[in-house]
Order: structure tokens, then sequence, then C-alpha cells
């Protein structure tokens, strides 16, 4: 097992709300459940970091912790300072205490994720350079084909190379661009160095979350899947 506070399988598995600890023996005893991979013996000891499946689908006990995708707009601030009239939590109104997983430019729409989980926020920000952020981008006037292989190899941003990206066309405006970093102003300053003015950015995609159909101002908290791969991926 990878976690120090663990518990007996049959608890783990009931706490997820799929059944009763006496039906999760049962499962147990039927060969129905495994732990990282291999069939669970009644009585084992299981933590949040192990892969629980019951006849192969995730289980993830109920927690307090809160996850939600926002899609945020034009205007609103990333910051949990009240003193901001625009800030992200006044503008959401959750009832809980959350604070955003990194940060959108005022000027910039889209996916942010914000969370109450302040140990997977400091694993994520450590690691920004290995996760990749999807953005879609409008610029002033069409770009050619020096534009996306210049982009793509990396341009001089605030003393550094920024490290190879993808760019997907769009159309004669408009691309998509996959990042593995973070830099302030990143996109935006990419294009200018390349004589481009970015006049719309707007965030579609955070590791594996997806803006999908997520109207603007609106938020959703994630899918047990989605917080599965997410942890997996900063485990």
């Amino acid at each position: 097992m990878s976690g120090t506070d663990t518990s007996r399988i049959n608890k783990y598995i009931a706490s997820s709300g799929l059944c009763s600890r006496r039906e999760a023996d049962k499962l147990i005893a039927e060969g129905r459940v495994t732990v990282n991979g291999i069939t669970a013996e009644s009585g084992m000891q299981v933590c949040e970091d192990d892969v629980v499946l019951v006849d192969g689908k995730n289980i993830i006990p109920e927690t307090n912790d809160i996850y939600i995708a926002f899609n945020k707009p034009l205007g609103v601030t990333c910051t949990t300072d009240s003193r901001d009239p625009s800030n992200i939590i006044d503008y959401i109104g959750y009832p809980e205490r959350i604070f955003p997983i990194g940060r959108l430019d005022k000027n910039s729409s889209g996916l942010i994720l914000l969370t109450n989980d302040g140990s997977i926020v400091n694993t994520l920000l450590r690691a920004e350079n290995n996760h990749e952020k999807e953005y879609q981008v409008t610029v002033d006037r069409p770009y050619d084909d020096k534009f996306v292989n210049e982009m793509q190899s990396g341009v001089p941003v605030l003393g550094q190379i920024t490290l190879p990206c993808k760019i997907s066309k769009v159309s004669a405006r408009v691309f998509k661009i996959i990042l593995h970093q973070g830099l302030n102003r990143q996109i935006r300053r990419m294009c200018e160095y390349e004589g481009y003015k970015v006049v719309k950015l707007r965030r579609i995609r955070f590791m594996n979350i997806t803006l999908g159909t997520l109207g603007t101002g609106q938020w959703r908290y994630l899918t047990a899947k989605e917080i599965t791969e997410l942890k997996s991926a900063v485990s």
C-alpha cells in the first residue's frame, strides 16, 4: 500500500456508497474485488492511494474534498483576495472555502479548477511543466507556417526559450495550442514576439479535464473518474 491512513477493505467499499460492509464482504469472497490489480482478501487494509475495483469499476470513498471545474468569464480575477471586487471566489459564491489551482489572466477566459484540497494544489503547481494545458487562441491577422513552426519550436519569453509545444490550425486566425509550462502571459508574449496580437484567449483543457459544453460563468463538480485520473497523474 502507498498511504498511511488505512481502513479495512469492506469499510472502504461501503464508504463509497456502493453497498453495506456485509455486502462488500460478499463481493470480496466472490473474488469480484481487486486492489492494485491483485484479488482482494477479507480484512486487508487499503488507503486512498490504492486502486480498488469492484467488477472492474473504480471505487472512490466519499470525502470532504471539493473539486470544481469553472468556465471563467473575462474580467474575473483568479485571486482569493476579497478586496478585489472581481475576485473568483465571490463570483462563484461557493458556500465553503475553496481556492483556484493556478491562474488565468483577467483578460483570458475558460477552464480553471478550484478545490479545498491544498495538497493536490501544491503538487500540481510544483510539477506544472509536466502537465498539459490546451488553449484556443484568436490573433489579429492570418498566421502562416513560419508562425506555427517557430511557436512550436520555442521563442524567447522572459529571458528564456519556451518549451516545445503543439499547435493545430482551426481557421485563418484561430489555432489551438498545447503547453507544458505556464510563464506569465506566455501565449500573448509568444505571439507578440512573432508580430501578432492575441484578441481572444480561452483555456479549453487542463490535463484530463476539458471545458466541454460548460457555459461561461458556470461551474460543475469533477466526476469521480476525473478526480481519480487527476490524482493518479500527480502521484
